[in-house]
């Protein structure tokens, strides 16, 4: 506090006669009431769930061209000696059956052949074709025709539906129908003879092994073993901000379910659920989470989706420049105190931190010089409090309850502390605290969206996009005003060999 001026002897209220004892002692600035005390606690973030898709793509023609390789050409082939061609015909005589025409045997040989078997893929179905062809011989037909050969021709239909059980094994569920489009047979003595039920056996025996084989091709997309070199790797950090304030999101997987097989094109798409942990750190990299063993298939339950928060803090070191500069335009307009009229104000030093209670401190220095009566100029630190707060999915950020911190002795005669309850410096200390977020949001996403667009690890490339953005009620730490925004997103992991 500075030393009053000498000024002539006069006559003055015993009230200020006291006041000017009190300010008679020279001293430097000092603190009129207690500092708050600080709280140094870190921005902390909630822990959020994910689902992150992890699309594993493979070729269909190699599976094509595998069925084909381990399905022979030659079907089966037929011999059937003595077999019954045709039979008797009987007529009733005298209430009996009596033979008219002799039972007609015949030697049947011949063989069954396919064509290319065809693989077609449309949404979660695998569509499979396969014609069939028969040459079938009638032999010695009764003694009568020594040979009678025939044609036919079938075509296979099948769908399948392709999963996999709860150690990644890929497994088909086969639904066959087939038709003889030309069933083999030959006609003899007015009648039609034909084979149908004598290749309708081994023709079910060839479906059920194209049944069996298809998961086997399938299995040569080696899709466990891609899986066991993805899942170590998905245990990492990305940064989404480098700095002011750093800020990464750790990614720990927890389990790896089966979202089904879609066929596009000449594709087949896996898709497969990553349940993860995402967690975000205000601070320099954290460790890597610990890999953990493949997971047997597992349901992944949930939206899909990635879901994590960023943070968008205001150091208070931003704002004390800011308070500084409202209150030089507030002492520049002049100020009236009650009791005291018209004074000189200066505003040197703004320091301002957090305080308990969700609150903040704010300590300015300051000097006032009433300009008319006997009191010189007083100085010192005032510290007040206020609550900073925002309201849901809001940017803004405003005070209320700013009020003289602590107490002191001294409030009723101190300069000071009639100057910081006066309207002018109070209104101008809150605003000069409200704070928009606007553009620390929208430069803090930026970097955000840039951070998880394009990460590759290996064979592996992270791809997310930032769908949704909102954001919480603002909170105070000893690292500043920290607003918790939520972003939601979509996230695919990609196996994509360099």
């Amino acid at each position: 506090m500075d030393c009053p001026e000498t000024r002539p002897a006069r006559r003055w209220p015993l009230a200020l006669l006291g006041l000017s004892a009190l300010l008679a002692s020279c001293g430097g600035s000092k603190d009129v009431n207690p500092a708050p005390p600080r709280v140094e606690t870190k921005a902390e973030l909630p822990q959020q769930d994910s689902n992150i898709v992890v699309p594993v793509t493979a070729l269909l023609a190699p599976v094509e061209a595998g069925i084909n390789q381990r399905i022979p050409r030659q079907l089966w082939q037929i011999n059937k000696p003595g077999e019954r061609c045709v039979p008797p015909k009987k007529v009733k005589v005298f209430g009996k059956k009596v033979n008219v025409t002799p039972l007609i045997k015949c030697d049947i040989v011949g063989q069954v052949t396919r064509g290319a078997i065809k693989l077609v893929g449309n949404g979660n179905t695998l569509s499979i074709t396969m014609p069939v062809s028969a040459r079938i011989s009638a032999r010695d037909v009764g003694g009568i025709i020594k040979s009678e050969t025939a044609t036919g021709a079938a075509v296979v239909r099948a769908t399948a539906n392709v999963s996999v059980d709860r150690s990644w094994a890929p497994q088909a569920k086969v639904r066959i129908a087939y038709d003889w489009t030309n069933p083999p047979g030959i006609d003899f003595l007015g009648k039609r003879i034909t084979f149908v039920d004598k290749a309708d056996t081994k023709l079910a025996q060839v479906i059920a092994g194209i049944e069996r084989e298809i998961p086997k091709e399938i299995a040569k997309i080696q899709l466990r073993q891609k899986l066991a070199a993805l899942w170590p790797k998905a245990f990492t950090s990305i940064q989404l901000n480098r700095t002011n304030p750093e800020v990464w999101m750790r990614i720990t997987p927890r389990a790896l379910g089966f979202g089904g097989v879609r066929f596009t094109g000449g594709r087949i798409d896996m898709t497969l659920m990553l349940a993860a942990l995402t967690e975000t750190f205000v601070s320099a990299r954290p460790p890597d989470p610990e890999p953990t063993p493949l997971p047997s298939v597992s349901p992944v339950k949930g939206p899909h989706g990635l879901n994590f928060f960023i943070p968008v803090l205001a150091d208070f070191r931003e704002l004390e420049p800011v308070v500084e500069k409202a209150l030089a335009k507030t002492a520049a307009k002049g100020i009236t105190l009650p009791g005291v009229g018209a004074v000189d104000a200066e505003f040197s030093r703004a320091t301002i931190y957090a305080t308990t209670g969700g609150r903040i401190a704010i300590g300015i220095k300051a000097k006032v010089t009433p300009q008319k009566g006997v009191l010189g100029s007083t100085s010192g630190v005032v510290w007040l409090s206020a609550v900073p707060y925002n309201e849901a999915n809001g940017q803004l950020v405003r005070v209320r309850d700013l009020q003289i911190a602590g107490q002191t002795d001294r409030k009723s005669i101190n300069l000071l502390w009639t100057l910081f309850q006066s309207p002018e410096v109070i209104e101008s200390i809150r605003g000069a605290l409200s704070h928009n977020f606007v553009r620390d949001y929208e430069k803090v996403l930026t970097k955000a969206r840039e951070a998880i667009a394009n990460r590759r690890e290996g064979d592996f490339l992270l791809a997310a996009d930032v769908k949704s953005v909102s954001n919480g009620l603002l909170k105070v730490t000893g690292e500043g005003l920290f607003l918790p925004v939520m972003v939601q997103g979509e996230a695919n992991i990609l196996y994509a060999p360099q």
